[in-house]
């Protein structure tokens, strides 16, 4: 049957979907309360669930956004889709986070795609594409600056949640900004995570952690 649940909780962005042999049956998600995911999640597939009537055991797999991003909402999706395949015995898939929001970006036919996410300040993650959403250059913690992405040539397609400030710095003619893709969806992970299932490219319950890039820095009021 191919039933998969898609978990995306990279960005502020909490999204779910319910995927049928590659196509999505129903996405529920939310930007714009903050980082709401320990309240939505577990409703939102409770929601998917009753209104197109497929049960939790009837899932054959779980795929979930590994990062980068979110420490904290990366925590919770990972946490929550491990809990599943515990509890159904069912594999796990990930995706990558950025090559889930390249795949946002339709019918470009030339240039290279930069799908971007924002961490503090003017840091951002980000990798490179071409146009077929293959991975030129690989994910990377990188500062903001005039010179960035001076080596591409290309015309550059920017999306994602760091637009507005990646423009500050960013002005080149060949830059275009694409503002209308700011998060990245379990709405688009259908077909992503429907291939891996069909490749049986799963990882291990057990050890499978998140990507969070670099460490994960807590501060304290002095």
């Amino acid at each position: 049957m191919a039933y998969i649940l898609n978990i995306e909780t990279s960005t502020k962005n909490c999204s779910v979907s319910l995927a049928h042999k590659g196509i999505t049956l129903l996405c529920k998600e939310i930007s714009d309360q903050g980082y709401s995911h320990a309240e939505k999640l577990h409703l939102f597939i409770q929601e998917l669930c009753e209104e197109t009537k497929v049960s939790l055991s009837e899932l054959n797999a779980v795929a979930v956004s590994m990062g980068p991003g979110s420490y904290t909402g990366l925590r919770i999706g990972v946490s929550a889709a491990k809990g599943f395949c515990f509890a159904m015995d069912i594999p796990l898939i990930a995706i990558d986070t950025l090559t889930l929001l390249a795949h946002q970006l339709l019918n470009v036919e030339g240039g290279l795609i930069i799908p971007m996410i924002d961490a503090r300040r003017m840091e951002v993650y980000s990798a490179v594409f071409n146009s077929n959403k293959e991975m030129i250059r690989a994910v990377e913690a990188e500062i903001l600056t005039e010179n960035s992405f001076a080596n591409f040539t290309e015309t550059l397609h920017f999306i994602g949640d760091s637009n507005e400030k990646a423009k500050t710095v960013l002005n080149n003619e060949r830059y275009i900004f694409h503002d209308t893709i700011i998060y990245p969806s379990a709405n688009q992970m259908s077909a992503l995570s429907f291939e891996k299932y069909l490749a049986k490219d799963f990882v291990d319950v057990a050890y499978f952690e998140p990507y969070y890039l670099k460490d994960f820095m807590m501060t304290t009021k002095k």
